[in-house]
């Protein structure tokens, strides 16, 4: 049974985050301005719409700043999600149970607390999908360089290992089907509710045998 990630469980995955970047207070503030602007203009217009040029004039800095800073637009994508997935491996790492180990005594499945990782990623990526998609798709395996993959690959691992001879590999393999590109043409093709149904009974089937919740 899994009492979430204790001791050197707990240290492995806080190894694994990525650290807030430390910057000058100027540096902070172009940062906030750029990040701001870019979430209002990806609301409006839609990612794939929204140049750089755009962003950088909207947030009233040099196109070169913008660049020198963010890389391209997908890297605006990775430092617009990057406080969202702060707080998704904050509730993993020392939140309620079953998305995280919870405070009381009772111990928590390791399925249990599969299924609440799926519905948490699930939350996060469909309330994100295009800004995701972008992140992961800039370029080849753009998605598996991104710190946050190796996260929840090892957060997935950990509980996996408690009940299947291989959880390294099938963690791989769960985290395959959250990927933003095949999230896209599964909600497309047969809708959120079914896509969230379908990943379910792929990680029922990754475990005992137990019902997948409502």
């Amino acid at each position: 049974m899994d009492r979430g990630p204790a001791g050197g469980r707990r240290v492995d995955l806080e190894l694994m985050r990525t650290p807030p970047p430390k910057e000058r207070a100027d540096a902070a503030r172009n940062r906030a301005k750029v990040l701001e602007a870019a979430a209002a203009l990806f609301a409006r217009h839609g990612v794939e719409s929204v140049t750089m040029d755009a962003v950088a004039a909207a947030a009233g800095v040099g196109k070169g700043t913008l660049f020198r800073r963010f890389g391209d637009k997908a890297g605006l994508a990775v430092a617009l999600l990057d406080e969202r997935e702060r707080d998704l491996q904050d509730a993993i790492l020392s939140g309620p149970a079953p998305l995280g180990p919870g405070g009381g005594d009772a111990a928590v499945q390791p399925s249990e607390r599969l299924h609440a990782f799926a519905d948490a990623y699930l939350d996060y990526v469909l309330a994100h999908l295009s800004l995701v998609r972008m992140s992961e798709t800039a370029s080849p395996g753009a998605r598996y360089r991104i710190g946050a993959y190796g996260f929840w690959h090892r957060h997935l691992t950990i509980l996996l290992d408690q009940t299947v001879p291989d959880g390294e590999a099938q963690a791989h393999a769960l985290l395959a089907v959250l990927g933003a590109e095949h999230l896209t043409a599964m909600v497309e093709t047969v809708g959120p509710g079914r896509a969230r149904a379908a990943v379910h009974a792929l990680f029922n089937a990754a475990g005992p045998q137990e019902a997948a919740p409502a």
